[in-house]
């Protein structure tokens, strides 16, 4: 029997997971190595590989046979999803880095009051809990994001979003520290 992808895409279409399962049993390594390579991470990677899949489950009319093979495509889409990937985590750790530095760098502002880590841990404990247990295990344990979620058993995005939303709130209250 040889492999037709075309036909495993237009069973993908109608719902048919196990055709999605066939799809990542002939190219899940060759996508997971790819992403591999790109991020250097191996959750990332996982992610996002999951991710790719997930691009082809959600729109399996993607891929247009005239224009190429179906495994080019694909290695295309993972290689893509890599570089989002890549640029959501450094945007991301740049965004916590500002953070860090602004608590950081309070301690040399002459209009801003010098924290302390008892200070800190004073502000956090104005969070939320959800919000609070993150932004410490991130800045006092330094864990990234996909570490967080691994570790509270929590998706990624759900990760995101609370640490965002905590790092929002801390920034108002330093604000109106000063």
């Amino acid at each position: 029997m040889s492999f037709d992808p075309g036909q495993l895409l237009r069973r993908i279409e109608k719902g048919d997971e196990a055709a999605l399962a066939v799809l990542f049993a002939e190219y899940g390594t060759a996508v997971y190595s790819l992403t591999r390579r790109v991020l250097n991470d191996d959750t990332l990677a996982q992610e996002a590989a999951q991710d790719t899949f997930l691009k082809v489950w959600r729109n399996p009319r993607a891929w247009e046979s005239s224009k190429g093979q179906f495994s080019s495509w694909l290695l295309t889409l993972a290689r893509y999803t890599a570089i989002d990937r890549l640029r959501r985590e450094k945007r991301q750790t740049h965004q916590n880095t500002d953070l860090h530095d602004e608590i950081a760098a309070s301690d040399d502002a002459d209009d801003a009051p010098a924290l302390d880590r008892d200070q800190m841990r004073a502000l956090l404990e104005h969070l939320p809990d959800e919000q609070r247990i993150l932004i410490e295990m991130a800045f006092f344990k330094g864990m990234k994001h996909s570490e967080l979620a691994a570790a509270l058993n929590l998706p990624l995005g759900t990760v995101k979003t609370r640490v965002r939303l905590g790092l929002q709130k801390l920034r108002r209250l330093l604000e109106d520290q000063s």
